[in-house]
């Protein structure tokens, strides 16, 4: 998500990417603010967008965005898949083209019919580069999307061409190249229908979207919260047990933490850096600590001067860098135990996913190795500005982005690395998006479905540069897109896995991300709720809790 789904979460945090951030301090209980109603009140920060499925990529606007939309397919608390609105998805012999069909009585909770258009439309808004929608990547293999990716020629109704409607309830779709994964990629939000209100006023549907999921938006009152409720005329498959989901929206974790304390916040997803020794232990909440999806990263761009990827001063100082990282003390210190070593670029829950692979020693704590590259970098050119590490101060992300400057310029020396703090999430976020960060930047990723390709495409690959996609950094490798697009036409899982393993490779070289920690899923929920637990994704499982 995304992603942090996916979020920092994080979500960076992706659904995402995983682009978490942690949240204005809620005073509110669930039960006196909503009349008396199974309300669950839950912990969120401010949105970067406003709530578009396809315009997206990070964690806050995910949690509301995925509450009210319903895409073909969804996935359960562990990840597997289910058909949602699809009846079926059938591919043909070499995935190049997909027959979907949709269930029957479908609607959007302003009454109008979820059709095949409904569909076809909405995926052909979000790939249109007229449109400039952050989503955009997620279509790169269907046929056509290459027609819709030169801005000034297009109007933005422009369709995808592979896209064809049969009825009401059935599509095809063409494949520009074989894909094995669509069919569990269109779990994701960015694949959500849209209904035709939309593509009247987009601006003011994103206020106040109007979806097909277990519930519906009713109000967003900036700053302060996201309100959801039941949606009862939703028929799919993710059991909803409350009668609505407020967001409310904080700007200190710590304060969010004391509300769930108190009762008067039910659930949040993350665990303030000061009680992550002890929530485990305290008794005035509902502590949740499992291994998690998240891989957390930070980027430099590839274009920073004397980090240049492809260029030998810029490897050999990416390497450096990661190489004087002491993760498993900042694990065990800061942490406190919350988290397990980064030995790639997915995660230990993910198929496919391996502790040694080669490169992966890039990854491992080696100052002196470290000390060594850097100097060999500074013969090439001298770098005399100090490395900034950019992260939203409003997220809990302070003692960790200390602990790794310090730890750098324990290795490398005093003045290499330094913190560029930024007040808010959507501040931070917004200065990704524009590139105005002239040094690394927190990221990482919260997946948007189990499979490697949704952590390496969407970070890593050309087609998820400029601004089409999450590769904020904007790496760019012919040898690393062609692993993927083998991965893609690969006819079984263990094939594609071998493929997407030696573009990892590249990645380990290259370092255009540092891999960090896999983040544990870890939150914590009120004494007051029953029914929480965490998703793969290490999401609150929302339609899951209700109030004692």
């Amino acid at each position: 998500m995304k992603k942090k789904g996916l979020a920092l979460a994080a979500v960076v945090c992706s659904a995402a990417m995983l682009l978490s951030a942690c949240g204005g301090s809620g005073s509110s209980s669930s039960s006196s603010s909503n009349g008396g109603k199974d309300i669950i009140i839950a912990y969120s920060s401010e949105p970067q967008n406003p709530l578009v499925p396809g315009n997206t990529n990070e964690s806050e606007g995910a949690k509301p965005i995925q509450l009210a939309f319903s895409g073909l397919v969804t996935f359960d608390s562990k990840g597997n898949p289910k058909n949602e609105v699809a009846q079926s998805i059938t591919p043909n012999a070499n995935s190049t083209q997909y027959t979907i069909k949709l269930k029957p009585g479908w609607k959007f909770t302003d009454g109008t019919p979820v059709t095949a258009e409904s569909f076809t439309k909405a995926w052909s808004y979000t790939a249109n580069a007229k449109n400039a929608q952050k989503g955009s990547s997620f279509f790169s293999t269907i046929k056509g999307f290459s027609d819709l990716q030169k801005p000034d020629g297009l109007k933005g109704d422009e369709q995808l061409s592979g896209l064809k409607v049969v009825d009401d309830k059935t599509f095809t779709v063409d494949m520009a190249q074989p894909d094995s994964t669509f069919p569990i990629k269109v779990g994701h939000y960015a694949f959500a229908p849209l209904p035709a209100s939309f593509y009247k006023d987009p601006k003011a549907f994103g206020e106040k979207p109007v979806g097909d999921g277990p519930y519906k938006v009713v109000a967003w009152d900036h700053s302060n919260d996201i309100k959801l409720v039941k949606n009862k005329d939703y028929k799919g498959v993710q059991p909803v047990k409350n009668d609505g989901v407020t967001f409310k929206i904080y700007t200190k974790d710590d304060a969010a933490y004391a509300d769930v304390q108190a009762g008067k916040l039910d659930v949040m997803e993350t665990v303030p850096a000061a009680d992550s020794k002890s929530f485990r232990t305290d008794s005035s909440v509902q502590p949740y600590n499992k291994p998690g999806s998240v891989n957390q990263m930070f980027t430099i761009p590839s274009d920073l001067p004397h980090f240049q990827t492809g260029t030998e001063e810029g490897t050999l100082r990416r390497q450096a860098i990661s190489m004087s990282i002491d993760r498993a003390t900042i694990i065990k210190k800061v942490l406190n135990g919350l988290g397990e070593t980064a030995h790639e670029f997915t995660a230990p829950v993910i198929p496919g996913y391996s502790a040694t692979l080669k490169g992966n020693e890039n990854l491992k704590y080696n100052p002196t190795k470290a000390k060594e590259l850097w100097q060999k970098a500074d013969a090439i050119s001298k770098d005399n500005e100090p490395l900034t590490f950019a992260y939203n101060a409003d997220g809990g992300s302070k003692p960790i982005f200390d602990a790794v400057v310090n730890s750098i310029n324990n290795a490398l020396g005093p003045k290499v690395a330094s913190t560029n703090p930024m007040p808010t999430f959507q501040q931070f976020r917004d200065a990704v998006g524009n590139h105005s960060i002239k040094g690394a930047f927190r990221s990482g990723w919260q997946p948007d479905y189990p499979s490697a390709e949704n952590y390496l495409f969407q970070n890593f690959a050309s087609g998820a540069a400029d601004g089409n996609g999450s590769n904020d950094g904007g790496y760019k490798n012919p040898k690393f897109d062609a692993l993927i697009n083998q991965a893609y036409a690969a006819k079984d899982q263990d094939t594609a896995n071998g493929f997407y393993t030696q573009a990892q490779e590249i990645l380990l070289n290259d370092l255009p991300a540092i891999p960090m920690y896999y983040k544990n899923n870890d939150g914590v929920a009120s004494t007051k709720v029953n029914g929480f637990e965490m998703n793969w994704q290490g999401e609150p499982v929302y339609g899951e809790m209700t109030r004692k």
